[in-house]
């Protein structure tokens, strides 16, 4: 039986929640690349048809990093959270004992998460 068992098992599935969440970040940033990508292909062939299809406002300046930027911090995310779960398992195997160390990365990505996600929301309702 592997010592610490339990705790390694926890470390492992918080592993393997923070990459999911991190795949699912940049998926979300695909889908955002893919309709900035349709709605221009859609503004070059309806313009080709005779009518007007007004996109620059979906398509603008900013449109066309919020994609980039979800599929950055998804991986951010991904990189944060190989180093956290070495970390951790090295300090779990550690017969030391540690204090608890700050979530100081997790409130760091969460913070930044929630920016990218409020601002882009905001740029679409304004939009």
């Amino acid at each position: 039986m592997i010592q610490s068992f339990s705790d390694h098992a926890a470390n492992e599935r918080t592993f393997l929640s923070w990459v999911r969440t991190g795949i699912a970040v940049i998926a979300f940033g695909f889908v955002i690349e893919k309709f900035d990508l349709f709605l221009t292909t859609l503004a070059r062939t309806a313009v080709g048809l005779g009518s007007r299809v007004k996109t620059p406002r979906l398509s603008g300046p900013l449109g066309r990093y919020n994609g980039l930027a979800f599929i950055a911090v998804g991986i951010l995310l991904i990189v944060l959270a190989t180093f956290r779960f070495v970390r951790t398992s090295a300090l779990i195997d550690d017969p030391q004992p540690h204090s608890a160390t700050s979530v100081r990365a997790e409130l760091i990505v969460a913070a930044v998460l929630i920016v990218l996600v409020a601002g882009y929301s905001i740029y679409l309702a304004v939009n």
